[in-house]
């Protein structure tokens, strides 16, 4: 179960800035290294767009590894982003805290796992469902 209040930055909360190499790195065969720094990156800068709508959250459970979720991961999560069909979302259904993603089916909308052990959840008038925000990034450590 999430935190009634979760972690979030903050106000005025000063940039962290890492080096951020020019060029990329190769995952398949070797490539030269690159000798030289493109500029500072700021991870606040580039992974939240609204500071006082995101806030923090750990994944807890396997239900979403098919969308590279895992138990433990850090998830950001903006209030303000306009919940839309494919996107992952954290909602309350009945009270309780779920990672899903939001999909369109036949019959309306539904909060369906990325795992083949749990059912889809519909969105109607029999569940007490509301989104609580849109999962933007996800910090997977590996």
């Amino acid at each position: 179960m999430l935190p009634s209040t979760p972690y979030a930055p903050a106000p005025g909360a000063s940039p962290l800035s890492r080096p951020l190499l020019a060029g990329t790195v190769q995952a398949g065969f070797p490539s030269p290294a690159d000798d030289y720094m493109e500029r500072s990156l700021d991870l606040n800068e580039e992974l939240i767009h609204r500071p006082h709508a995101t806030f923090f959250l750990r994944a807890a459970g396997h239900s979403m590894v098919g969308a590279g979720i895992h138990d433990g991961d850090l998830l950001i999560v903006d209030r303000a982003a306009p919940p839309q069909p494919g996107l992952v979302v954290v909602a309350i259904v009945d009270g309780d805290f779920t990672l899903k993603r939001l999909s369109q089916t036949n019959d309306g909308l539904a909060l369906e796992a990325e795992h083949p052990n749990y059912r889809p959840i519909a969105v109607g008038e029999a569940t007490d469902v509301r989104i609580w925000g849109v999962v933007t990034f996800v910090v997977h450590r590996p």
